[in-house]
């Protein structure tokens, strides 16, 4: 019998200094059984930087054509497609023709990826916005998980300030962008 998914809720206060977003997230997320938490973390932290009205998660694992965030404006009609984790070319390509915002958000070495898309076919590649987490931030994050997660996540100039508790973790998201 195949394991189910584990769903996680997050409690986040979310202040985004950089786009004058103030926001209480409630958050039920379903972590696939072949998802790592470091997965599931980077997942929570692009939808908390790119939270505005209209996002949702898509369908998952499950769903291989489906992005894993989308922004839709109030027609339904897909503003923004979010990749998480090492996304190949040919999907940001169908992705780019989809959507006028592509973001890949990553927990890997996003030099390995900018050299992996280097050269590739990619509708709007120039456009494409890559983004790294900080690898501590995202493993103390990791390490203080519980199937119910409260944090307050305060984000100005790119550099994320995540209070789980009396403790505060700190980190920068830099963007990254493929060659000209």
């Amino acid at each position: 019998m195949a394991q189910g998914a584990t769903l996680y809720n997050f409690d986040i206060e979310l202040a985004d200094v950089d786009r004058q977003v103030y926001a209480t997230l409630a958050l039920r997320v379903a972590c696939h059984p072949s998802e790592t938490e470091t997965m599931l973390a980077t997942r929570v932290l692009a939808y908390c930087l790119e939270y505005a009205e209209g996002i949702s998660f898509g369908k998952g694992l499950s769903e291989q054509d489906e992005p894993a965030l989308t922004v839709k404006d109030l027609t339904g009609a897909l503003q923004v497609w979010v990749e998480v984790g090492w996304p190949d070319a040919a999907r940001l390509h169908r992705a780019s023709m989809a959507a006028p915002r592509v973001a890949v958000y990553t927990h890997r070495d996003p030099a390995q990826l900018v050299r992996q898309l280097a050269g590739e076919r990619i509708h709007r590649a120039a456009e494409l916005e890559i983004y790294a987490f900080d690898g501590e931030l995202l493993e103390g994050l990791v390490a203080r998980l519980d199937r119910r997660t409260r944090f307050a996540l305060s984000v100005t100039d790119r550099h994320l300030y995540l209070t789980l508790g009396d403790e505060t973790l700190a980190g920068a998201v830099e963007r990254h962008a493929l060659p000209a």
